[in-house]
């Protein structure tokens, strides 16, 4: 399994920084393009706080190090998960995936002190909060860990 993980780290990792890369020279702060009209844009914005923009309005320093120190605990706990559980293969999977989004995220705050966000949805006037590739990464390591975390509990249970 531990094959699989390290490649899949890389290429996930490599594809959040080129997009934001690519993003950062091509577009102009709070720039929108249609890609889908009605549904789906390409907007870059820079994301001060966390998910939907939690803690955006904290003060700039104390916002930038709990960020900091919190993805950095967060990453070695999965990481302590990932090496305690990678016989689990949907479990490390999962792990892999949270794990390269932080990292993805986390080098946007070292290095900008903000996260590069440009996945624009919408359906009318009502648009998701924009995201990234790491954004992604985690949400469907998440939603993959929650499933083999209910999955395991019921083969538990026969």
């Amino acid at each position: 399994m531990k094959k699989v993980l390290i490649p899949l780290f890389a290429v996930l990792l490599i594809v959040d920084q080129a997009t934001k890369i690519i993003v950062k020279n091509t577009f102009m702060l709070h720039e929108t393009r249609e890609v889908i009209p009605g549904f789906f844009n390409l907007t870059y914005i820079l994301n001060p706080g966390a998910a939907f923009g939690f803690l955006a309005k904290m003060n700039e320093s104390y916002r930038q190090l709990f960020f900091v120190l919190v993805t950095l605990i967060a990453i070695a706990a999965v990481g302590y998960l990932l090496y305690k559980e990678h016989e689990m293969k949907l479990r490390a999977f999962s792990y892999t995936l949270i794990i390269a989004g932080a990292v993805g995220n986390f080098i946007d705050r070292v290095y900008i002190g903000k996260v590069v966000d440009f996945l624009d949805f919408y359906v009318s006037d009502y648009h998701w909060p924009a995201f990234n590739v790491a954004d992604s990464a985690i949400s469907v390591g998440v939603c993959l860990l929650m499933l083999d975390l209910f999955l395991h509990k019921r083969s538990e249970k026969k």
